[in-house]
């Protein structure tokens, strides 16, 4: 088995304890407000370099959650976080944001860029593109198979870590735009309210049809790191502290072969939805990886349980052996020198060791003073001690020495290594043409009225190249590809487009690999001006920015490449690799015309293709009449989903006109903006 790496989650200083005296081998946390989970305790920057020492002195690395999405107003305040964490000693950064990875190159460029699994790239191609831009490991997504993390760590040129344990959510890491468009509250952006966790419901369907079960993958780990992947995450800076202690336990048992049923029904009475799901890992999806947080779930985690594992991280264990040598002589102050793994530390007593009154003290004495370093990450191993004593010397001062010697020991083996930092380089600002051009997509191109005129229009990859070629039509590739790579990358090799609609960074490689001009869709996720120029150097020529940019930020931000609002049609608020129509209904049944509903009764389309699926808002984004505050913007872009051409073109002559909206609309986010 090749050597690995437990990852444990640290919401709080509670829960990182836990996972380091259960023996993880490493901890991710967030600092301040730019991580995915805002809603943790987290750490502040002065907390953080005694975190980092704290796990550092005990072999633990750290790597530090700067995992979401920024706007221009927040650069400054970012890359001043990523100089407090560099220069705290963290040992990765974990990044979903294009612009922070490069605010983190251009402020240290020693520091070791992990991409979070919210940058959605989960391809060959996709992660050779990751290495290109900087990153030195890569977190894959949770919908994959065993083959299909088989064939990545064979041709990954990153080292891989993947989840092993924990939450599992619908839609795929970084393309859920359901807590933002519903609420405002952006996953993307660590404020996730889950509303997938609330009831919607399909024909025939379970009731809670966008709520999986929790992945619990621990009883493979030795498989797993025998295929090349290096690190297993525990998802949970949400849980509490026994939840942390629970999971390292079981994993590192896992290692060892000694995982068992009655660890892995704690882990559930711990926490679970209705139990776990190993379906993507299986390549079995459907029905029985739905489950919800039930009345049982929440009443099984007993105070028995919890006490089981909070003893677990009551106290330190020692981990490291220390040898120790003590020296004396009268009139002199005594020497204690520590030793470990080549670091050597010496103290010297307050006082001078003097004539004793009535008999010296013994090295037996000594040596059990010595031994005491319970409530340490150390165990005293081997112990010299002068036997032929004529001195005597309080067991206080030899006591105070061991305690003065190991926590020298302990800074010493969590040196920090100084690293260079530098300031952000300025951002150039480049005006937009305002052309506002017409870019269309469509779900085929059959649905294209005949006679249809746009600037740009994209229809499916699968679109027989004759129709592409006789009318100019660019090609969008899939928003989820899941082993379908080679696929995608024989029709794109064979195809005569000369744009590409790329959804994520392992379209966007694929397109680089094959001469096209690649057009970045919203779904990209760029947000800020760092992130534009990070993609122009990739090759991406034009881009749509995302939904999630106001647009007061958008009219603002400014881009070397051409930029485009989505401006009309339905968002796509979840990409899923598990369809939520299957609960309920067949594929010939359902032929790609189904929804699914709410709570409240509202119905959103589900479309799939190429073995995804995307839930769209139930209402398009209407701004035909507000097209004058659209500023500084070179295009438009339209998504046609479910109307029929009639209502295209209906639609079109709407916007051509400026005419107010008719019928059921929304503004999307471009007004209300995300917290």
């Amino acid at each position: 088995m090749n050597k690995c790496e437990i990852l444990a989650p640290a919401g709080n200083f509670e829960a990182l304890k836990a996972a380091v005296r259960a023996h993880a081998d490493a901890v991710y946390f967030g600092v301040g407000k730019f991580n995915a989970r805002r809603n943790a305790d987290n750490f502040s920057s002065s907390e953080l370099g005694g975190t980092i020492k704290y796990c550092h002195s005990r072999g633990v690395k750290v790597y530090v959650t700067l995992n979401t999405l920024i706007k221009d107003t927040e650069i400054e305040e970012a890359a001043e976080t990523v100089k407090k964490i560099c220069d705290a000693g963290a040992d990765a950064l974990i990044i979903q944001d294009l612009g922070i990875a490069r605010t983190v190159r251009s402020v240290c460029p020693q520091m070791h860029l992990h991409a979070s699994t919210q940058m959605t790239v989960g391809t060959k191609e996709g992660l050779k593109a990751l290495k290109e831009l900087g990153f030195s490991r890569a977190v894959l997504p949770r919908e994959l198979s065993l083959n299909e993390i088989k064939d990545l760590c064979e041709n990954s040129p990153i080292p891989l870590e993947m989840f092993i344990h924990g939450a599992l959510c619908m839609c795929v890491s970084g393309q859920c735009l359901m807590s933002s468009v519903l609420g405002s509250r952006s996953g993307n952006r660590g404020l996730c309210a889950q509303p997938c966790r609330l009831p919607f419901k399909v024909q025939n369907g379970t009731g809670h049809d966008l709520s999986l079960k929790d992945l619990s993958l621990i009883e493979h780990i030795k498989e797993l790191a025998d295929l090349g992947v290096y690190s297993f995450k525990i998802e949970g800076r949400m849980k509490r502290p026994e939840y942390v202690s629970a999971a390292v336990t079981a994993c590192q048992a896992a290692l060892d072969s000694k995982y068992n049923s009655e660890m892995q029904a704690d882990l559930q009475n711990l926490f679970s939805r209705s139990g776990f799901t190993q379906g993507y890992y299986k390549n079995e999806l459907g029905k029985s990886m739905f489950g919800y947080r039930e009345k049982e779930n929440v009443q099984s985690a007993t105070k028995e349980l919890l006490d089981k594992y909070a003893r677990i991280y009551e106290k330190e264990l020692p981990r490291y052996k220390v040898d120790f040598d003590f020296q004396g002589k009268i009139n002199e102050k005594a020497e204690l020198t520590a030793t470990f793994n080549g670091n050597k530390v010496t103290v010297y007593s307050e006082n001078v060791c003097e004539q004793p009154i009535n008999r010296p003290i013994s090295a037996e004495r000594i040596t059990d003073a010595l031994k005491k370093c319970g409530g340490t990450q150390f165990e005293a191993d081997k112990i010299t001690v002068d036997e032929n004593i004529d001195y005597t010397l309080p067991v206080s001062q030899i006591n105070l020495m061991r305690r003065e010697a190991l926590e020298l020991l302990s800074d010493k083996i969590s040196e920090i290594l100084p690293r260079k930092t530098f300031s952000v380089p300025l951002h150039t600002e480049i005006p937009a043409k305002n052309s506002n051009e017409i870019y269309c997509r469509f779900d085929s191109a059959d649905s294209i009225p005949e006679g249809f005129d746009a600037d740009l229009i994209f229809v499916p990859l699968t679109t027989p190249d004759e129709t592409v070629s006789k009318n100019g039509y660019g090609v969008e590739l899939p928003h989820g590809m899941f082993g379908n790579e080679e696929k995608v990358e024989k029709l794109l090799s064979k195809s005569s487009a000369e744009f590409a609609l790329c959804h994520t960074l392992d379209g966007a490689a694929l397109a680089k690999k094959y001469g096209k001009k690649i057009v970045a869709s919203s779904s990209f996720n760029i947000l800020n001006s760092l992130s534009a120029d990070e993609a122009k150097s990739f090759g991406v020529s034009q881009m749509v920015l995302s939904c999630e940019c106001g647009l007061e930020l958008a009219n603002k931000l400014s881009a070397p490449i051409k930029k485009g609002i989505f401006a009309y049609g339905r968002i796509p608020l979840m990409l899923t690799r598990n369809c939520p129509v299957k609960n309920g209904k067949t594929c010939e049944e359902c032929k790609r015309q189904s929804s699914i509903t709410d709570r409240k009764g509202i119905s959103f389309p589900v479309r799939c293709s190429m073995g995804y699926s995307e839930i769209l808002n139930s209402r398009p984004i209407y701004m035909a009449d507000r097209l004058n505050e659209i500023k500084n913007n070179d295009f438009l872009f339209f998504n046609f989903t479910v109307e029929t051409k009639d209502e295209i073109n209906e639609i079109m002559n709407a916007y051509y006109s400026e005419k107010k909206p008719d019928g059921d609309f929304t503004r999307g986010l471009l007004y209300r903006g995300v917290e």
